[in-house]
């Protein structure tokens, strides 16, 4: 069969077919994982048949699966060991004395401050935006209310902690799929997220600060009793101690140092579980367990029985098996860009929102449009940031930037834009986790919103300053000849 390109319109039917199937989905049974993974396989069979119906197979399209998924396995590697660190954390009481000592760090007077300020430490210790939001989030809101603070802005706060520590945490999720979706490496993308990240958390600091020096509110309300209950259940659980710091430091040091990420994963993991067996008690055959499966209050023996529920859903987490969603959404999503990529779909649909990109600020501007647009299509970072990533890879070459500029502008319009966005999965879930409408939070999450602004500020004036974007320094062989150069 002769093969040829597909015409725009039929080029946009797979990420229609997406939008359809979450969509209906949505209406009719509610988000679930099973429903993203069959959407996106709906939506790969879709630009499956436009690969065939151009000349192209199967082979053609798991080929270019295969080498999608080999040139990510490095990233993989560390997805499947943050699944088996944050299982070893919990095993070593690591997590959970960040919990506890956040809590007793609580200031009345400045609750929006230290809402954001102790999300932002949890979230980035922990790498999950939802977990610190749905443990220490809902500790301080419970204690806005009994200070009769305005919750607005404290969820507001939360949301933009939670959301700075799952921007830049090397554990997290979000920050290590733009990394893969980009191809860039993950230190690399964090260090260039500073640009961003700093000015927005600034911005954010003191604005909430001011909150703080002029609110009115309350200054003597006590810790909620649900939040001791939590503090009362930890420390008769594990040892609060210094070992349990050991692990997060054998993590620092390594990041600063900048060993392979994965390796510094796994050391800390190591260490984490052999501070649950020594300083902690927990049986050594659970070790494998919490690194495997996840950590389980079952773990602790006698003292289970008497934990709360929100202690559970705090404490029950981790595990290399945790991270197999991520894993099947990443094939998925490789799936559909492979079948796009084949059919020249994907070429079609670049050449369309790159017609005017002829400079560094337009070429991002394009990519945060993608993006920001995307994520409201999907509701979906993950898959999000895989699809505009592997969309935008070759644009960036072309004009010789460096990747990180790629990965860090799909984290400014997808990662912290979704929060803000009232039909996303993240959103409900904070509105509902913080007792908060989202409309009525996201003016308060400065965070979120300021960091959009700065990276195509940053883009504006790059062409004047030549701050903030990296141009590569040197060529990976199997990125192709560079063909032009950015404008300034």
């Amino acid at each position: 069969m002769e093969r040829s390109e597909p015409g725009i319109a039929e080029s946009c039917l797979p990420v229609l077919a997406l939008f359809l199937a979450l969509l209906s989905g949505v209406l009719t049974s509610g988000f679930s994982d099973a429903l993203l993974i069959s959407s996106l396989l709906f939506a790969a069979l879709v630009a499956g048949a436009i690969a065939f119906r151009h000349g192209y197979g199967w082979n053609d399209v798991q080929a270019e699966t295969g080498k999608k998924l080999a040139s990510a396995l490095p990233a993989i590697f560390i997805l499947l060991a943050i699944g088996i660190l944050i299982g070893s954390w919990m095993f070593s009481g690591t997590i959970p004395a960040l919990v506890y000592y956040g809590i007793e760090l609580i200031s009345p007077r400045f609750i929006v401050l230290t809402a954001f300020l102790a999300t932002a430490a949890m979230s980035l210790a922990s790498g999950t935006s939802w977990g610190s939001a749905g443990t220490i989030g809902v500790a301080l809101m419970a204690t806005a209310a009994a200070l009769e603070a305005p919750l607005a802005m404290t969820a507001g706060a939360v949301v933009s902690g939670a959301y700075f520590g799952d921007k830049m945490s090397p554990i997290s999720d979000s920050t290590n799929i733009s990394a893969i979706g980009a191809g860039a490496d993950l230190y690399d993308h964090i260090a260039g997220m500073v640009y961003t990240a700093l000015p927005s958390f600034v911005v954010a600091l003191l604005i909430y600060l001011v909150a703080g020096l002029s609110g009115s509110f309350g200054t003597g309300a006590e810790i909620p009793g649900e939040a001791r209950q939590v503090q009362k259940n930890i420390a008769a659980s594990f040892d609060l101690g210094i070992l349990a710091f050991l692990p997060p430091a054998i993590a620092i040091a390594g990041m600063v140092r900048r060993y392979p990420a994965a390796l510094v994963i796994f050391a800390s993991s190591i260490v984490a579980l052999a501070v649950g067996v020594f300083a902690n008690g927990f049986a050594p055959p659970d070790a494998l367990k919490a690194a495997i499966t996840g950590f389980s209050v079952e773990m602790i023996g006698g003292n289970a029985v008497s934990i709360s529920d929100s202690t559970r859903s705090l404490l029950n987490r981790g595990g290399m098996a945790s991270m197999a969603f991520t894993l099947l959404f990443i094939i998925s999503a490789f799936l559909m860009a492979a079948a796009m990529e084949v059919s020249g779909a994907l070429s079609r649909l670049l050449n369309a929102l790159l017609s005017r990109a002829r400079s560094v600020f337009t070429l991002i501007a394009a990519t945060m449009g993608s993006g920001a647009t995307l994520i409201s299509m999907t509701s979906h970072g993950g898959v999000t940031a895989l699809i505009v990533g592997n969309l935008f890879r070759k644009p960036f070459d072309d004009m010789q930037l460096s990747r990180r500029n790629l990965s860090r502008s799909i984290e400014d319009s997808v990662t912290i834009v979704e929060p803000l966005l009232p039909w996303t999965v993240s959103a409900v879930f904070m509105a509902t986790t913080l007792g908060v409408p989202t409309v009525e939070y996201a003016p308060w999450a400065f965070f979120c919103f300021t960091g959009a602004l700065f990276s195509l500020g940053i883009a504006f004036v790059y062409r004047w300053t030549g701050f903030g974007i990296r141009e590569q320094v040197s060529r990976n062989k199997d990125l192709g000849p560079v063909t032009k150069y950015p404008e300034r």
